[in-house]
This record gives structure tokens, C-alpha cells and sequence, in this order.
């Protein structure tokens, strides 16, 4: 798989960084710069958006993100994803004042026309 397969819009559903079993659910728009790097963007339960850097290799995406909170303190983290194929990425993810003991987690899946009429 080559980066540029990457590039496109993804429905997302993801458990937090902690011991409940809330889950969240929203988009991700992936999307290159001038020298290949993958720009994120993420837009969490119809709220929140995050955005974020990284890089593709070995069919692993690893995106620096950041986000602003309601009290305006920036939060920072790192996904890494796992590329199954160019439609379904599986993930796991860190911030940085998230709980140590735990991993978000983050499935997405490509959008495309077929799959947009059924949501």
C-alpha cells in the first residue's frame, strides 16, 4: 500500500483512555502536504475536532494530534494505526494527560457512496 491510497474520508468509532466502556463516534479526513506527510483531521461527536501530523510506513500511520478543550487547554497525543487495507484502519492511541493504565481505541472505516446512503 502507498500513502496516497490513504487519502479520503472515514467514519470513525473509538473508546477513550480510561476504564469506562464509553465510546465515541465521528469523521476522519486524511490528506497529504507538499512533501507527503499526512494531515488528519477528526471531528469527534458532532463537537470536537482535532487535528494532527504524521507519516505512513509498513502500512503503519503514526499521527501526532492535538485538540482545545471546552476550558481552552490544549491536549496532545499520538494514534497509530494499523492499515488493514485502504478502507479499514485499526488504532490505538495516547494523550499525554490521559490515564497511564489505559489505550484509547479507534476503528475507521472509508466512506464511500455505497456506505454514506446507509448512514
Amino acid at each position: 500500500m502507498i500513502i496516497e491510497n490513504l487519502v479520503g474520508a472515514y467514519n470513525i468509532v473509538g473508546s477513550n483512555q480510561d476504564e469506562t466502556d464509553n465510546t465515541y463516534k465521528g469523521t476522519l479526513t486524511l490528506s497529504l502536504d507538499s512533501n507527503k506527510r499526512i494531515i488528519a483531521k477528526w471531528f469527534i461527536n458532532n463537537e470536537q475536532e482535532q487535528i494532527g501530523t504524521g507519516f505512513f510506513k509498513n502500512n503503519i500511520l503514526v499521527i501526532n494530534f492535538s485538540y482545545q478543550s471546552k476550558d481552552d487547554y490544549t491536549y496532545k497525543g499520538v494514534v497509530v494505526y494499523h492499515c488493514i487495507s485502504d478502507t479499514i484502519l485499526d488504532g490505538f492511541w495516547s494523550e499525554k494527560h490521559g490515564d497511564p493504565l489505559y489505550l484509547g481505541t479507534e476503528r475507521c472505516f472509508r466512506i464511500t457512496e455505497q456506505n454514506e446512503l446507509l448512514n
